[in-house]
């Protein structure tokens, strides 16, 4: 791998774009961001200097990163690419490394999302479909049940610690430091979701210490998305309809609002910084109302339509 020495602006900064890429991340994890994000910051970093090892030279890294920039990718990949570059050339600019940020102006692309729509039935299914009589079965059953609650994402669900939970309230709160948006929120939680809660924590092993979240491994060790898949995957196969982990989450989002929820309490509970994805929700809602509507107007009774034309003058 080409090591390029860049054209600095002061002396005694980084030579090289790992030394800055090492740099940069002592500064995020000082900040407190979570260890995915700094695993992202990492990936997305590291990838574009992979592919361009010579872009730590200021002067061919504009070059070098709209070459990155216009490749054929998803909005979404476009999206993640500009906000992860863009704060590390940020703070290159701020030390003095780069005289500019070559992303500054840029703008993020529209995403339309993937919103993915389970029927009901499926979902009363796949309740059923874990072994209630093994732990990891009654684990993934908790589980579910939680994620069609709250809509809470994984990775917070899997961070969930034993006094994050107030059963005589009947919430469970996602602390900041493992939200997605780094500000904490407070879920409301059924009576059925808190109980399938306290039989699971009960049938932990004696020698698992409290440091183990709720939802870990028939080992004691914490879940993750991967495990996590693993366990819909198989699931799915039984089913044979696709349920992977963020499904659940859509799928609350999607059954709140059918029945009667409010879009901005919907926004709160899932943890939205703002109402742009929650609008795609209740935009797919409001298409099932229309269809309903369609079939079940009184006109439909009261007006039989008859196919023939009449003048109307």
């Amino acid at each position: 791998m080409a090591r390029q020495r860049v054209l600095r602006l002061k002396k005694d900064y980084p030579v090289t774009w790992e030394d800055a890429l090492e740099q940069f991340l002592r500064r995020k994890m000082a900040e407190g961001l979570s260890p995915t994000t700094i695993h992202d910051y990492s990936k997305h970093i590291k990838r574009f200097f992979n592919y361009f090892p010579d872009a730590f030279d200021a002067s061919c890294l504009k070059d070098c990163v709209m070459e990155h920039m216009s490749q054929k990718i998803k909005p979404a990949t476009y999206n993640l690419r500009l906000i992860y570059l863009k704060t590390f050339f940020t703070w290159c600019l701020m030390e003095g490394i780069f005289p500019s940020n070559p992303l500054e102006g840029l703008k993020k692309r529209k995403d339309p999302g993937r919103i993915v729509n389970i029927d009901a039935d499926v979902l009363t299914e796949l309740i059923t479909l874990p072994n209630k009589n093994t732990y990891a079965g009654f684990r993934d059953y908790t589980l579910i049940l939680l994620s069609l609650d709250t809509g809470i994402r994984p990775k917070e669900a899997f961070s969930i610690m034993k006094e994050d939970i107030n059963f005589r309230s009947l919430e469970i709160y996602v602390r900041s430091e493992v939200a997605k948006t780094r500000t904490s929120r407070t879920l409301p939680i059924s009576p059925v979701t808190a109980k399938a809660i306290t039989d699971l924590i009960s049938s932990r092993h004696h020698s698992w210490k409290e440091i183990i979240p709720v939802f870990c491994s028939c080992e004691g060790t914490p879940l993750n998305r991967h495990t996590w898949g693993q366990r819909l995957k198989v699931y799915s196969k039984q089913l044979e309809v696709k349920v992977r982990p963020y499904d659940l989450r859509h799928a609350f989002a999607l059954q709140y609002l059918r029945n009667g929820g409010n879009a901005l309490a919907l926004q709160r509970t899932m943890g939205h910084s703002d109402l742009t994805m929650t609008k795609r929700y209740v935009a797919l809602t409001q298409q099932d109302l229309r269809e309903q509507h369609a079939t079940a107007s009184p006109l439909n009774v009261l007006l039989p339509q008859k196919n023939r034309i009449r003048k109307i003058k």
